[in-house]
């Protein structure tokens, strides 16, 4: 039977398997949800390539494949989840301690994501030259960019099952929001020129920069403060839960339309609703159910988004040779990091101590879907593959190992630090 899946029946299998997941999960290992999702879905599709490979006939791996290639990751995340989960993490983010690292958070979700790209992107061209692997520098730098920006979805479900200091924890939450929307930005742009073959014009990739990054801050601002006064003029919690959802898809396609960043749009009327929304604007009774309702969303989007990174390794499985390089690149992106988020935190050494900060925010900068939705985007070609294959093994080790041993790194790291850590501002 080859029917095409619908879909809804799509929907279903993952929301089905993330149930079943969960629920072992929770029974039996109690990781954290990102990981064992993660981890769990790698092991099966490995069990599935080993049962194809033991069964010659067998061709479980050409279904799932096929199921796969049936749900657009890069459809599903960048024009779908990816909304939700920004509104519903940034709902949680203490404007007042973001307010006051709010210079910190700007160098680092710009200049720092900026840097990294450039950093990667030229040492995974070295990197491949070393190999025998042809990869121009423009797709290099593409992959820069889309492998920087650190996974807001990951850094915030770490962030709620680990002691941060509130000024930290706004901190980071605050970069990881921001930042991968300046990381799709700077994508496209790479993208376009190496698609195109057009040499790169500074003057107007920083245009097209200031347009999207800047414009999307503020019809982020314009859409959440309009949801906020429609809050606040009235009382009734099942109106202003769908007045959210209205601002987070109807805000978000808007957005797309006009060119402009719809992730840094989400972040901004997050902020504002989470914040001015949920004190002025809301009753007690409504705070509760819209909280609650984000909440569940932010969940069942996590266990569905890692479920399907950790699949997408029967996707990789294809490409057995590229796995080396991929290996290879763990050390370049984590070194990369280092030095994008280093350099500036040691300059705020007296407002952030450096020895409490740098191992939280160079360990915990988790790559996650976004990555994985920006590499599958790409053009089919073989260094598509070279590309995939590299993301693949980055974010599979940032949430499995980083993801895992992160809340290890920060009680090491605020027990060093108790008692130094000052204000910022």
């Amino acid at each position: 039977m080859n029917q095409a899946l619908s879909a809804f029946d799509a929907a279903a299998i993952l929301i089905v398997l993330s149930a079943i997941l969960g629920w072992i999960n929770q029974r039996f290992l109690r990781l954290p949800g990102t990981v064992a999702l993660t981890m769990m879905g790698a092991i099966a599709s490995i069990i599935v390539v080993l049962i194809d490979h033991a069964l010659p006939g067998s061709d479980l791996s050409g279904t799932v494949r096929r199921f796969l290639s049936g749900v657009d990751f890069h459809a599903t995340l960048m024009d779908g989840m990816l909304s939700f989960l920004l509104f519903a993490g940034a709902l949680h983010v203490d404007i007042d301690q973001l307010r006051k690292g709010r210079r910190q958070v700007a160098i680092l979700a710009t200049l720092g994501v900026i840097t990294s790209t450039a950093l990667v992107g030229l040492g995974f061209w070295g990197l491949t030259r070393s190999l025998g692997i042809e990869v121009p520098l423009i797709w290099c730098l593409v992959f820069g960019a889309l492998i920087s920006p650190t996974d807001p979805v990951a850094v915030m479900a770490v962030l709620k099952t680990a002691r941060v200091p509130s000024g930290l924890q706004a901190t980071i939450a605050g970069e990881s929001l921001f930042n991968d929307g300046v990381g799709v930005v700077v994508f496209s742009i790479l993208l376009a020129t190496a698609v195109s073959g057009q040499s790169f014009s500074l003057i107007g990739a920083g245009e097209l920069f200031l347009v999207e990054a800047v414009g999307g801050a503020i019809f982020g601002f314009v859409v959440g403060w309009i949801g906020y006064r429609a809050m606040k003029a009235i009382d009734d919690y099942s109106v202003e839960v769908m007045i959210s959802l209205a601002v987070v898809m109807g805000g978000y396609s808007l957005a797309s339309a006009l060119h402009i960043s719809g992730p840094v749009a989400m972040a901004v009327a997050g902020l504002l609703i989470g914040n001015r929304g949920v004190a002025e604007a809301m009753s007690d009774r409504t705070k509760d159910y819209l909280l609650k309702f984000w909440t569940l969303i932010d969940e069942v989007l996590n266990a569905v988004l890692f479920l399907l990174i950790g699949l997408e390794a029967i996707v990789v499985a294809q490409r057995w040779g590229l796995i080396g390089l991929g290996v290879l690149t763990i050390p370049l992106v984590l070194a990369a990091r280092a030095v994008s988020v280093g350099v500036p935190l040691f300059a705020w050494r007296k407002l952030l101590p450096f020895r409490l900060t740098f191992p939280i925010m160079t360990w915990g900068g988790l790559r996650g879907g976004i990555s994985i939705a920006l590499a599958l985007s790409l053009p089919a070609s073989p260094i598509k593959d070279v590309l995939v294959a590299a993301t693949y093994m980055v974010v599979l080790f940032s949430v499995l190992v980083q993801g895992g041993t992160i809340k290890a790194v920060i009680q090491r790291a605020t027990g060093r630090g108790e008692g130094r850590a000052e204000p910022h501002g």
